[in-house]
């Protein structure tokens, strides 16, 4: 019993142990990215960093995340959009925060965080007081995406800001579900298209066959500038979750979020199963809530408590 005790207080300390601070540049930072192992964090000092951050084949495990962040908050490290490339590329990881990172678009019709349409998974991944801005060549690109299944994000704490598309999850087919998410006192204004959009679910992996809710709070979604015509958005849009089976008894819960105006459609659309309580909703010109068909039907609402 003793040997046994020994042994895996050995096995903890040497997982312990194994974690890595790493220090670096502009110049290096891509050196390192190969290197990280569960636990290890990668901090990244304050310049402007042009080669982008591709994160693929990385995992961390729970309680030991791979940590991706500035070595000085105070002064974030900046990270400039290049042609043909999403400057966060995410591919087949588990397990990642990434905080206190400017992300500046310059203008190139690429997504400044994306987890690839060909990545077979994107989970458990912390998205951190992350500034996002000038992702606008067009709606179509996007502040945070993902077009892969993804499970128990974190959005948190980020500011977004003149892009296409604040937030867009899941995929236009219903395919590539977003499952279990939190995202909670992000700051979205100033978007061509939806502040954020979750996209309907068609079907659900096996290995998300538990039920979940994703949760929407404290956040602020303004589109006070937007402009009518043939591109306008609600500020916000929910489908629906499957229809049966696995994931047919998820929800999404919408509470505590400020909405702010739109000029030519709702401040909240959504189908499916969603509880919307206690948010404040200013609109000078257009209406509140639209819940109404979109891909399905809205099959079970509660709206309480809102002002």
């Amino acid at each position: 019993m003793r040997r046994a005790v020994c042994i895996g207080l050995l096995c903890l300390l040497t997982d312990m142990t194994a974690a890595a601070d790493y220090r670096v540049d502009a110049q290096n930072y891509r050196d390192y990215l190969h290197r990280l192992q569960p636990g290890d964090r990668l901090l990244l000092v304050s310049g402007d960093y042009r080669q982008g951050l591709p994160l693929h084949n990385l995992s961390g495990r729970t309680g030991q995340p791979i940590v991706i962040e500035a070595a000085d908050p105070a002064v974030p490290p900046r990270f400039i959009a290049r042609p043909r490339a999403n400057t966060v590329s995410l591919v087949n990881v588990r397990h990642l925060v990434l905080r206190h990172l400017e992300l500046d678009g310059r203008s190139q019709p690429v997504d400044a965080v994306k987890a690839e349409g060909h990545s077979r998974y994107a989970d458990h991944i912390t998205l951190e007081s992350l500034h996002i801005h000038d992702h606008a060549a067009s709606q179509q690109n996007v502040g945070i995406s993902t077009k892969c299944p993804a499970l128990g994000w974190v959005v948190r704490g980020n500011r977004i800001e003149r892009v296409g598309t604040g937030m867009y999850f899941g995929d236009s087919d219903g395919s590539d579900p977003f499952v279990g998410g939190v995202i909670e006192a992000n700051r979205i204004v100033h978007t061509l298209g939806y502040n954020l959009q979750i996209k309907h679910q068609t079907t659900r992996p096996a290995e998300y066959a538990d039920r979940y809710d994703t949760v929407i709070r404290y956040n602020l979604f303004s589109k006070s500038d937007a402009v009518a015509g043939p591109q306008a958005r609600p500020n916000v849009l929910l489908g629906h979750v499957p229809l049966r089976g696995a994931g047919s008894e998820d929800r999404y819960l919408v509470y505590g979020n400020l909405f702010l105006h739109n000029p030519s459609e709702a401040l909240l659309q959504a189908e499916g199963r969603v509880a919307v309580y206690d948010n404040v909703f200013i609109n000078g010109s257009g209406d509140a809530i639209h819940i109404q068909p979109h891909n399905d039907v809205p099959r079970d609402m509660a709206i309480f408590s809102n002002t």
